[in-house]
């Protein structure tokens, strides 16, 4: 009998238990399905706090998560934001505790669902279109929107251009996006270190599965020390460099038949798939190394790579770069005393995620932002997602979504520089002709697959305070009041949607 593949399996039998609908989910039927399930449990009324300028709730959410849906507000308030922030930190790294609705698009995604080599007959334009709707989704409707900022902030950490290479980047790039950066998003930053540089994804977009002894690459070593840990100024030198390609001579991926990987025998995992890591002994180098000034003894073989990994992920360099990047991505500046703290942070607790985020976070659901607080403009996900959430849109987050992004200059995986999209406003105020050429047909229900819904008998105060979570009263709103007032509420939600207020978070 031929043996079914995970794919094959996948294709027959996915079961969305949340639902009990099962094969019928891959056929014409689920479209039918997720039209008419709901991917977000949307309130019958939406509640607003009392203040007329923004909020502590409003701010920790644009913050803390991809901005408030309607009814957010009303939830956080109700629970508690350090009560909604500790749940947040308590997300699973799955879909499971997600809507029946979000569930069920989910689903259907086979990139999300397959293992690497089993991706690899899928056209890689394919696979990236699978693996953009499945992240636009996750962001705009997952509950767990503090896991969905951390994964957009890895992600870019972490850099994989998934279109490197037809047939090969773009499937382990799929794998690499759960197995390392949803897996560990509020997880031990050391070990998403290690599990990125075990990462077939990762080893191969930066070349080291060439690297062996006598003729080392450095492009992963050079690259883990300047952009993943210690950072550019870290005190590393290019010996150390050097020494760390040596220690990671042998770092490459499986590409042996499961009979050969059986024949010539495997005491690591002789059961290991085709296309996962795979540390090979013979290219290794065995001579003593000295990386950051730490003796490497000669004869080591993997546990030389697994040292240096313990090395430079403790260091006090790489505390003080994440907690760098940390700060600037929630709260718009890069003051040294935050910083500073948020890197003994790192250090006492060997760089865990929940507790460097309790200590950034905690301040704004306490209504007391930090020193050099500022507004930060949204990158063209953000912006996107925000809008999708604001306007309380039904998108399939398919492919007219992903050309908006595109436009936009931020299309998912496809940063092609190790270092991942730019973080900093002067590299977006470009983008504002296409975020406006996305808003316009957004509320004129224009594009494929994604709808809003407007009252055309709605007031124009009602409209502001659904679309900031905030009152219309608010200081910063009230010359955009003036603006929009004669227009139709369709034009006033796009014009809402282009302004400047609504660019920063």
């Amino acid at each position: 009998m031929e043996r079914l593949s995970r794919r094959d399996a996948l294709r027959g039998t996915l079961a969305l238990g949340a639902i009990g609908v099962a094969a019928s989910a891959m056929t014409g039927c689920s479209k039918v399905l997720q039209q008419t399930t709901a991917a977000r449990h949307t309130p019958e009324t939406i509640e607003l706090p009392q203040e007329g300028d923004i909020s502590p709730t409003v701010r920790l959410l644009n913050r803390a998560a991809f901005g408030p849906a309607w009814g957010d507000v009303a939830k956080v308030e109700k629970m508690g934001a350090k009560a909604w922030l500790d749940e947040q930190l308590q997300a699973p790294t799955d879909d499971r505790a997600e809507t029946n609705g979000l569930q069920l698009r989910l689903a259907t995604i086979e990139a999300i669902h397959s293992d690497g080599w089993e991706l690899r007959d899928i056209p890689d334009v394919e696979l990236l279109r699978q693996l953009q709707q499945a992240a636009v989704l996750r962001a705009v409707y997952s509950q767990w929107q503090l896991r969905e900022r951390m994964v957009d902030l890895w992600t870019n950490h972490f850099n994989i251009y998934a279109r490197k290479q037809d047939g090969f980047t773009t499937p382990y790039k799929a794998v690499d996006d759960t197995k390392v950066i949803r897996e560990h998003a509020l997880g031990s930053f050391p070990a998403m270190l290690r599990a990125s540089a075990k990462s077939p994804a990762m080893l191969f977009y930066l070349d080291n599965q060439k690297n062996k002894k006598g003729v080392a690459n450095e492009n992963y070593a050079r690259e883990i020390l300047e952009l993943h840990t210690l950072g550019v100024h870290g005190g590393y030198t290019q010996k150390d460099v050097q020494e760390v390609a040596r220690c990671l001579t042998g770092w490459t991926i499986e590409e042996r038949p499961f009979w050969k990987i059986m024949k010539d025998g495997d005491k690591e995992n002789p059961f290991r798939s085709r296309g996962s890591f795979y540390f090979d002994e013979e290219r290794h180098d065995k001579g003593e190394k000295i990386v950051l000034n730490r003796k490497i003894p000669a004869g080591g073989g993997i546990e030389d790579g697994e040292k240096v990994l313990d090395i430079i992920a403790m260091h006090p360099s790489t505390a003080k770069f994440i907690a760098t990047k940390m700060v600037r991505y929630f709260y718009g500046t890069e003051d040294e005393a935050t910083i500073a703290e948020l890197a003994v942070v790192y250090l006492k607790t060997k760089g865990d995620i929940k507790a460097m985020l309790t200590h950034l976070l905690l301040p704004l659901a306490d209504d007391q932002p930090p020193k050099g607080y500022a507004p930060t403009m949204k990158r063209p996900y953000d912006f996107l997602v925000s809008a999708l959430r604001a306007t309380n849109a039904n998108t399939d987050g398919d492919k007219p979504i992903q050309d908006h992004l595109e436009k936009m200059g931020q299309a998912l995986f496809q940063w092609p520089m190790p270092d991942g999209y730019p973080d900093t406003t002067d590299a977006w105020t470009g983008s504002l002709l296409a975020r406006w050429n996305f808003a316009i047909p957004l509320v004129q229900n224009k594009i494929e697959g994604t709808g809003v819904e407007v009252d055309e008998k709605i007031k124009t105060d009602t409209l502001l305070e659904r679309l900031f979570a905030r009152r219309a009263e608010d200081s910063v709103l009230t010359d955009l009041r003036t603006a929009i007032v004669k227009h139709t509420p369709v034009e006033a939600m796009g014009l809402i949607l282009c302004s400047p207020a609504f660019q920063w978070r």
